[in-house]
């Protein structure tokens, strides 16, 4: 189907955080879908996660990306946070996420909806505001069956060398979910389990007592800094206030 979107000289966006972080994401994206890509650089190599939409190719337009060896790993199995999974000779996920099947995709926004198990009649029609080549075709979007190179579990690390990153098992949003955690500098990279904005804990294969049990194990740690799968970075107060009053909402439910 033929479309009116303006192409995009840039897809993708980049901003530094840290010395060592910075986050990517994909402005002409509508914000329901627009996730962040952190890079963490390492000394022996380096940390992806997640990877967009897939829209457009990582490997061409972020060459960074993958200069290091990078491992990549995708906090859950939504087309906004494993598009460009398929790029990545190390890809990681969850047993408990889908593997080596198709990921239910679409642009468009009441399609979408009805694929995830959103109840959002405002959705709107199209979730892009451009296209990144004359030659992309809105329905012709869908993501390829790609094997996970490496099952994760709950509790293994990921060694970068001069960091280490604790992978959580965080079911709720997804039954596979995973969050990354750094005891030494405090840092969470919370994916879509927690970030600041509505949670999503209704979608297929979502489960409300499982996000509350989570919750519960995140507010225990000692997280200084959170690097969310949506939105703006906040602290480990902010954390707290966000856990508590999801908590506070659903609990009696589960």
């Amino acid at each position: 189907m033929t479309h009116t979107l303006p192409i995009a000289s840039t897809w993708y966006r980049s901003e530094r955080i840290t010395d060592t972080i910075t986050r990517i994401d994909e402005p002409h994206v509508h914000e329901f879908l627009r996730a962040n890509v952190w890079h963490v650089r390492g000394r022996d190599r380096d940390l992806v996660v997640d990877a967009g939409l897939g829209v457009a190719s990582m490997r061409e337009h972020l060459p960074e990306l993958f200069a290091n060896d990078p491992v990549l790993v995708v906090t859950h199995a939504h087309l906004d946070h494993a598009g460009g999974a398929h790029e990545f000779d190390d890809f990681r996920m969850h047993r408990a996420e889908l593997s080596g099947a198709p990921i239910a995709a679409s642009l468009r926004g009441p399609e979408l909806a009805e694929l995830l198990g959103l109840d959002e009649p405002d959705m709107p029609a199209l979730l892009l505001d451009a296209v990144p080549s004359p030659e992309f075709d809105l329905d012709d979007y869908s993501l390829p069956a790609v094997p996970i190179t490496h099952p994760l579990s709950d509790d293994e690390r990921i060694d970068l060398g001069d960091s280490t990153f604790r992978v959580l098992h965080l079911p709720g949003h997804t039954p596979g979910s995973v969050g990354l955690f750094d005891i030494e500098t405090g840092t969470l990279f919370s994916g879509d389990v927690l970030y600041d904005d509505v949670l999503l804990d209704e979608l297929h294969g979502s489960s409300i007592a499982d996000y509350v049990r989570s919750m519960m194990r995140l507010r225990g740690l000692p997280v200084r800094v959170v690097y969310p799968g949506h939105g703006e970075v906040f602290d480990g107060r902010r954390m707290i206030e966000l856990i508590d009053a999801y908590v506070d909402g659903r609990a009696p439910r589960a």
